[in-house]
């Protein structure tokens, strides 16, 4: 049965076959992961980045939601002025309606993460804020 020929998908090396050298156990290069410590003001500009980041994703998912819940008055509309294709139109204007809602829950979830980054930015920057009350 050894002698039999196998079709596999992928093609393995017998152990002597492979190269030495920079190639780790799996057969597969080594790679060194180093991690950067930021501080100070670093830290700053990033999180000013990722609050650029959001804010950015939250203006997509607006227009998202805007334009998903124009789509869904449309067809809305052709369903009342198609009546022999009402069926498939309503159908089509629950599912736009349901892109809208999705959109604009992702807006809302990147608004929360841009307020986050915001705070996080204010704090690495070392500013405080002055509440009176709270």
């Amino acid at each position: 049965m050894s002698e039999e020929k196998h079709h596999h998908f992928f093609h393995h090396k017998k152990d002597e076959e492979r190269p030495t050298g920079e190639y780790g156990a799996a057969g597969y290069p080594e790679t060194v992961a180093t991690e950067v410590v930021t501080t100070g003001e670093n830290e700053y500009e990033r999180y000013k980045k990722e609050e650029k980041e959001h804010k950015h994703k939250e203006h997509l998912g607006e227009a998202g939601a805007l334009a998903a819940g124009a789509f869904s008055l449309y067809e809305k509309h052709q369903a009342k002025k198609d009546p022999e294709h009402a069926h498939r139109h309503k159908i089509t204007e629950e599912i736009a309606a349901t892109a809208a809602v999705g959109a604009g829950g992702y807006a809302f979830h990147e608004h929360h993460e841009k307020k986050k980054d915001h705070k996080d930015a204010e704090e690495a920057s070392g500013e405080k804020k002055h509440h009176f009350f709270g």
